[in-house]
């Protein structure tokens, strides 16, 4: 007979966390107790029919709170959420950041306003200005030479596109980039105040931001009016829970709740929004211990890998004037000869999927549920297969996904909206996109609706598939043909 396990009595015993997140609380509770539930979910927390798959799936609704949220659960971790991050308003997303950039976009601007948006910008925000029916002027981000990745929206160029479009109605960046670069959030704030315009903020990948003092401050703590950033990307939460805040001054409260609930679902995971809250409590309570060590980590994978030669690391290059997270690794493999696509290949067949590879780039994700064993493992396989791949250097090419030039012809919900024919690619030179393109990951729109279609758009997507890379979302995943607005 197995001995019995002492009970833990350490303060950071994730149980801890409960008595200051009541959404995880309502959810243990939920758990421990012995329910016999007459409402949905249909699996009735058994597991007889399709397994433990559904493990774990409580409802929000009358599973953490009763139907008719009789605890207040929610709206207490939503307070507990915008206190932290400094915001007069905060909710917890079941949809992602793809949810979170909806909202802000159908909470700032009206159908016909003009914004200012990086090119940078994730598909999700690209679709959140076809639901909102805005027309975006697009800025675009300065390119490292040295591993052809994006480093910055200038200041200068947001000022100039702004002076071009007075009557824009926001500026809507993506910070840090995929890659871990940024822009000088401050300034661009200052930028957009001067004019009366919010700043809004995809911060998908810095949820962590503003937590220690070597990490860059959040969006809001540099100036943004509003942000959204993905709980589940780099902290210990649930896929798909996702954080959105705003200030109010320039934004406005009915409008943000009006837009959040429009895109929701009305059946939210109730284990989605519980993990999110013992995210944000966990981030409270040890959040600088633990990003102290996900940074002294990092560094140690970075000393490993500038071993490997003919490896070069963005933030050892990159011009000093750009900020680069410091808890963000992205490793560039063309002067090994070896590309990321086959590292990345090698990677999985050791059991280590990673978060993005192309052709000269590969980007792990770590996170603070890393360790030193960890992070020796996967600089162990990388160097493993960088000697197993390795070739002659190569110069590097710059992504499509980060150098695309795109021109607006109509606006995306008018082309999304509008007739459209299929038609084979060398015709398509010259014509409206219908549909968006983007090589994924990272899912950045090479061609999106309203777009025209250039050859060099047309190229650089088909080498990303020559290389190894998937193109997602258009109607003929081989690009011999592409959706066009049509008159027809």
């Amino acid at each position: 007979m197995l001995a019995s396990v002492p009970a833990v009595t350490d303060s950071r015993d994730p149980k801890n966390l409960r008595e200051d997140a009541p959404l995880l609380d309502g959810w243990l509770d939920y758990r421990a107790s012995d329910v016999a539930p007459f409402g949905t979910p249909g699996h009735k927390q058994r597991f007889d029919l399709v397994g433990t798959v559904v493990d774990g799936d409580v409802p929000l609704y009358g599973g953490v709170d009763t139907i008719r949220q009789q605890s207040g659960a929610m709206i207490e971790a939503d307070r507990k959420l915008a206190k932290l991050w400094g915001a007069d308003w905060g909710r917890i997303s079941v949809g992602g950041s793809t949810h979170g950039n909806q909202t802000l976009v159908l909470a700032a601007c009206r159908p016909g306003d003009e914004v200012i948006v990086t090119r940078t910008l994730h598909r999700s925000l690209l679709l959140g200005m076809v639901l909102a029916g805005v027309k975006p002027v697009w800025v675009s981000p300065e390119v490292d030479p040295a591993t052809g990745l994006p480093t910055r929206v200038p200041v200068e160029r947001v000022e100039r596109a702004l002076a071009a479009h007075p009557n824009a109605r926001a500026v809507f960046l993506v910070e840090p980039t995929y890659v871990g670069t940024l822009s000088d959030v401050a300034a661009i704030a200052e930028v957009a105040h001067a004019r009366g315009i919010p700043l809004i903020v995809d911060q998908a990948w810095g949820a962590y931001f503003g937590f220690h003092p070597e990490i860059p401050q959040h969006a809001l703590q540099a100036g943004a009016d509003a942000m959204v950033t993905s709980a589940h990307k780099t902290l210990p939460a649930y896929t798909q829970s996702a954080l959105v805040f705003a200030r109010t001054e320039r934004l406005a409260l009915d409008q943000l709740e009006r837009a959040f609930e429009v895109t929701a679902t009305t059946s939210p995971s109730g284990t989605i929004v519980a993990s999110a809250d013992a995210a944000r409590a966990l981030l409270e309570r040890d959040g600088e211990r633990l990003l102290e060590n996900l940074l002294r980590i990092v560094e140690h994978a970075r000393d490993r890998l500038r071993k490997i030669p003919g490896l070069v690391l963005l933030g050892d290059v990159v011009d000093r004037s750009v900020t680069v997270d410091r808890a963000k690794l992205a490793i560039n493999v063309s002067g090994t000869g070896a590309t990321g696509l086959a590292v990345e290949d090698l990677l999985v067949a050791a059991g280590m999927p990673i978060e993005l590879a192309d052709r000269d780039t590969v980007v792990p994700i770590v996170s603070i549920n890393d360790d030193l064993a960890s992070i020796d493992r996967f600089v162990d396989g990388v160097a493993a297969a960088i000697e197993q791949t390795r070739s002659t250097p190569r110069p590097v090419l710059p992504s499509i996904s980060w150098t695309v030039d795109p021109e607006v012809v109509i606006s995306p919900r008018d082309a999304f909206f509008a007739p459209h024919a299929t038609i084979p690619a060398a015709e398509a030179i010259g014509m409206g996109s219908a549909e968006v393109v983007a090589p994924y990951p990272p899912g950045i729109p090479v061609l999106a609706p309203g777009e025209r279609i250039t050859r060099e758009a047309v190229e650089g997507l088909r080498q990303a598939m020559a290389d190894g890379m998937k193109v997602r979302y258009a109607a003929d995943r081989t690009l011999a043909t592409f959706q066009v607005v049509s008159e027809r």
